[in-house]
């Protein structure tokens, strides 16, 4: 059975551990910490933690396939409705938020999470730190500069570059070891430029990647070119996006890139850009329904085993 490392974030690194349980239950999940909205952004402000938001959905894509299971991750996922200060909160933060401000070590209470979710696998924050980024971008007016994953996910214009804050976090031991014995390790699908880049620019994460043996595996993103969701990405061809990871990681071999035929424009190019990187182009049927902006696990499931095959 492969062991298998997936870096991402939010909810195209869900889409992506849903399939791969199906493959492998060596699996380890390394989540973006950078997140400054909604929930996870009130109780950060609140208090001196990770945002907990992207690690509880990867801890709920990975509960066991039971009836404990199951009915913990809908108990981690559900949010309150109220008039009050609990609106919109998502129990599972709740919970992460308390351990850690209890002054449980962060992967310890992740640990203990997953214990309680029986999850397969283990699920682990990129930096041992709370992250932001920033991003500066070319728009109509001239230049600007954003900062906060929420805002560089939603800003409009070209982007120039990327970076986080602090610039040199330490990275966790657990995590940069589960890359070193890692034999596959997959990164995307997600917010290109706030869940994807961001496990780029943490130094010793880098390295580990660079010096890593395994395979490697690019999901890219559906509807690159479409401004109809308001997504980041809208704008960028699929070639840009992997140019983009080529200049923050130009050491990083990926060998395969997974791709819905539905956003390959131009093939060539295309093929071109992932050559750049080491690898090839596998276009496949992986988008949930005919445009829709979520990939299908069960998709990702069979063509992901096809690649962890060869």
């Amino acid at each position: 059975m492969a062991k298998v490392v997936a870096l991402g974030g939010g909810h195209g690194l869900a889409a992506t551990l849903t399939a791969l349980r199906q493959i492998t239950h060596q699996l380890t999940a390394i989540v973006t910490v950078a997140d400054n909205g909604g929930s996870s952004g009130r109780l950060r402000a609140e208090f001196p933690i990770f945002p907990p938001g992207d690690l509880r959905m990867a801890l709920a894509a990975l509960c066991a396939d039971d009836e404990w299971g199951r009915t913990w991750a809908q108990i981690m996922q559900h949010r309150f409705e109220s008039d009050g200060e609990l609106n919109g909160h998502a129990m599972g933060n709740l919970l992460l938020a308390s351990m850690w401000n209890a002054g449980e070590d962060p992967v310890v209470a992740l640990d203990r999470v997953g214990q309680l979710l029986k999850v397969i696998g283990r699920v682990l924050p990129m930096a041992s730190v709370a992250l932001d980024i920033e991003g500066t971008f070319n728009t109509s007016t001239g230049r600007i500069v954003v900062r906060g994953q929420k805002e560089v996910a939603t800003a409009k214009g070209h982007i120039e570059s990327l970076r986080i804050i602090p610039e040199d976090p330490a990275a966790r031991t657990e995590a940069l070891e589960a890359i070193a014995d890692a034999q596959w390790i997959t990164m995307g699908p997600g917010s290109w430029f706030s869940s994807v880049i961001p496990h780029l620019l943490v130094p010793a994460q880098l390295e580990a990647l660079q010096s890593s043996k395994a395979r490697k595996i690019l999901i890219l993103n559906l509807d690159a070119t479409s401004h109809s969701q308001g997504e980041e990405f809208a704008g960028s061809t699929p070639e840009e996006h992997l140019n983009f990871f080529h200049r923050y990681a130009p050491g990083v071999k990926v060998d395969y890139c997974l791709v819905d035929h539905s956003v390959v424009r131009d093939e060539q190019a295309l093929q071109l850009a992932a050559s750049t990187l080491g690898g090839e182009i596998v276009a496949a049927d992986i988008r949930k329904a005919p445009g829709s902006i979520h990939h299908d696990a069960q998709k990702l499931a069979l063509h992901l085993g096809h690649i962890l095959a060869r």
